[in-house]
Formats: C-alpha cells, structure tokens, sequence
C-alpha cells in the first residue's frame, strides 16, 4: 500500500472524529420562523419544537451583536433654542424669516437685472452678429443658446419667487 492513499484515509479520519466534536461543542442551532427569523441555540428540543423551529445542521452560524446606538448627551441648547426642545423662539424665527425674505428679495433684483439685460442682448431674436460669426450656422447656434438660456433665467426666477410665497409676510 502507499503512503498517498493513507494520508488521506488519516486525514478523513481525524476530520470524522472531529465534526461531532464540534457540533457537541457548538450545541444544536435551531432557526425559528417569524417577521424576525431567530436563529439559537439557547432553545431545548422541547421548547424549539413548539415554536415551531427547525433544526440547522451542517453550517456553522455567526452571531453578530448589533451596535447599540450611544445616548445623545444633554448639550447646551442651540442659540435661540428653548433646552429639551427643538423649537426656536417665535422672535428668533421672525428674525431668520426675515433675513430670508431680505436675502431672497437681493436675488430677485439681482436675477431680473440680468435677465432684462439678457433679454436685450436677444433683441427679439436677432442678436448683433459678432466677427466671429460668419457661418450663418454658428449665429444661428448663438441664438438658440441665448433662447434657452433666457428660458432658464425664467424658470430661476420663477423659483425664487416660489420660495419668497412661501415665508410668512
């Protein structure tokens, strides 16, 4: 007889010897059903047969703890913040209501300028001709970029005026 054939038998044997080992160590896992499948192996066969649970044979289970999340620290309130609440003091909201209001207001000036300013450039579609332009195709592209980007400076200030409506007067 050679040595391969009994290295192997060894081997197979050790493997046999050591798998119920291991399994008398790890004790029986049962899989239990439920919205939250529960798989132990802290049940007895009795218990485990009147939940309902099926033993799991074969492969190993890892049990991973799950992260408990820390509990939030008391801090100093936020300024302007009552402590143990998330509201905001009415006057400390008026406040950022109408910084707010100023802010957007300062943009939609500062948008409709540029759009009038656009829209005289476009001159009812039909721009001045720069020297670069003397393919009447390359005008033509010039025009169609200005048309749409007039249509998104419509469609900004449109937005802007959206956001005014919605804070308090």
């Amino acid at each position: 007889m050679t040595r391969r054939p009994l290295i192997i038998a060894a081997a197979a044997l050790v493997a046999g010897l050591a798998l119920p080992a291991a399994q008398a160590q790890q004790g029986t896992v049962y899989r239990c059903p439920g919205p939250p499948v529960l798989y132990t192996d802290q049940l007895s066969a009795q218990e485990a047969k009147e939940k309902g649970c099926r033993t799991i044979e074969g492969a190993p289970i890892t049990i991973v703890q799950a992260v408990r999340p820390r509990p939030v620290a008391a801090s100093a309130p936020a300024s302007g913040a009552r402590s143990g609440e998330g509201r905001v003091d009415p006057a400390e909201q008026r406040s950022r209501d109408s910084d707010a209001r100023r802010i957007l207001g300062e943009e939609l000036r500062r948008e409709e300028a540029r759009l009038a300013e656009m829209v005289r450039e476009f001159n009812n579609g039909e721009p001045e001709r720069r020297g670069d332009e003397r393919n009447y195709a390359r005008y033509q592209e010039r025009v169609a970029q200005m048309r749409a980007a007039i249509q998104r400076k419509e469609a900004d200030l449109a937005a802007i005026r959206r956001e005014l409506a919605k804070l308090p007067p």
